[in-house]
């Protein structure tokens, strides 16, 4: 396995010729994995036909999204992470709530990470992106760069020094044959899914911040069963909240005796406001609208009163408005 610390965005390497997490060339076996493995479409009861439009406008199958991964590295630590996993989900909320975050962080992450490389890949190939990156976002590389190496830790030891990149939440729904679906916001890192009993949400790189800025919600919900309806309403909170997230999180990385050791800088800095943009009912009911789309929930319904947005929560409990 790789020694050192591998870092794709350097040299823009997305063309399907190295291990997309170790970096490991093609003189090692590198083969392509799909990036919804097998044992979760079989749980899920879904065929892997069923498609999902990327940012470049394609529509692709779920069969046909693969990363290419080192043969090694997929035997001695990628099975073992999938199979914790499934373990977990075949158990639903009871096995999915006790499985050690940092586990479920880096599968997560694994998966945003490889629909990030089919993107960057993508991008590449149409021109839409210069060989070096150059023009894609600075941001946004710095923020994939620190999820590759954080996702590292599936293979070799990653250390967070004393804070959590995340923000995970667990939730037990009523439905204990909820159909499973996903959702994904590459741009802030923002994931939801929901199957069987239980529904996930996380933000992968905001050190926790989505997590406090709704403690008020998640402590009123705190061992209650939640309506489908309730988890998507909690899920457009998060991830609106992680679009108004105003900070770019930055981190010292240090390499010692191959363990990676990452420290977080506080957010707050020298900039004096909050972390968060002000919250809008306006737009917040817009993002409303999409995750309720299965429902039929109209715009103007949501926001015929507009200072308090229709919820399936009681109360509310939703954040200050600006």
């Amino acid at each position: 396995m790789a020694a050192t610390l591998y870092n794709p965005f350097k040299n823009f390497d997305f063309k399907y010729e190295n291990c997309f997490l170790s970096g490991q060339s093609a003189d090692v076996p590198v083969v392509q994995v799909n990036v919804l493995p097998d044992w979760l479409l079989k749980l899920a009861g879904i065929t892997g036909e069923e498609q999902i439009q990327l940012l470049d406008e394609s529509i692709r199958s779920y069969n046909t999204l693969k990363v290419p991964v080192s043969e090694d590295l997929l035997l001695k630590a990628i099975f073992p992470l999938e199979q914790k996993v499934e373990a977990a989900f075949e158990n639903g909320y009871a096995g999915v709530s006790k499985l050690d975050q940092t586990d479920l962080f880096r599968w997560i992450g694994k998966f945003l990470y490889s629909l990030v490389y089919i993107e960057m890949n993508a991008a590449v190939k149409l021109q839409q992106l210069s060989s070096d990156g150059l023009n894609m976002s600075q941001g946004l590389m710095h923020k994939f760069g620190n999820l590759q190496t954080m996702v590292q830790g599936i293979f070799r030891e990653v250390v967070f020094e004393n804070f959590c990149p995340w923000s995970i939440v667990v939730v037990p729904l009523q439905e204990t044959g909820t159909h499973f679906s996903f959702r994904d916001e590459i741009n802030t890192l923002t994931f939801s899914l929901k199957m069987k009993d239980f529904g996930i949400i996380a933000c992968l790189q905001d050190n926790g911040t989505n997590q406090k800025y709704h403690a008020e919600i998640l402590e009123q919900i705190k061992g209650q069963k939640l309506s489908e309806q309730q988890f998507e309403e909690l899920c457009a909170r998060f991830f609106y909240s992680a679009y108004l997230f105003n900070r770019l999180p930055e981190y010292t990385v240090m390499e010692v005796e191959g363990a990676v050791y990452i420290d977080a800088m506080p957010l707050r800095g020298t900039i004096n406001k909050s972390l968060f943009d002000v919250w809008q009912h306006k737009t917040y009911a817009q993002v409303l609208e999409n995750f309720w789309k299965p429902w039929g929930n109209l715009l103007m319904e949501i926001r015929k009163d507009p200072n308090a947005p229709t919820s399936y929560f009681n109360p509310p409990s939703l954040p200050a408005a600006g």
